[in-house]
């Protein structure tokens, strides 16, 4: 696969997987954490802020890969 078409790929990946975790984390947040202290919230929003880097780092690392060469 060629190396922009690899990039164009994970950028709308990266772009869909920002928007639908966001979505979901103030989702569960908002109907399980109403009720919690402020502190709950901030732990939860802290870990929950940090968590979708994993998923990105893993996209982004296969962006990154080097273009097999023809043969």
């Amino acid at each position: 696969m060629p190396v922009r078409l690899r990039k164009l790929i994970g950028t709308i990946l990266i772009i869909a997987l920002v928007i639908s975790y966001a979505l979901i984390a103030t989702t569960f947040a908002e109907l399980l954490l109403g009720a919690s202290p402020w502190w709950v919230h901030l732990l939860y929003f802290f870990f929950t802020g940090l968590l979708w880097v994993l998923p990105a780092m893993l996209i982004i690392k296969w962006m990154e890969k080097p273009a097999k060469p023809r043969s």
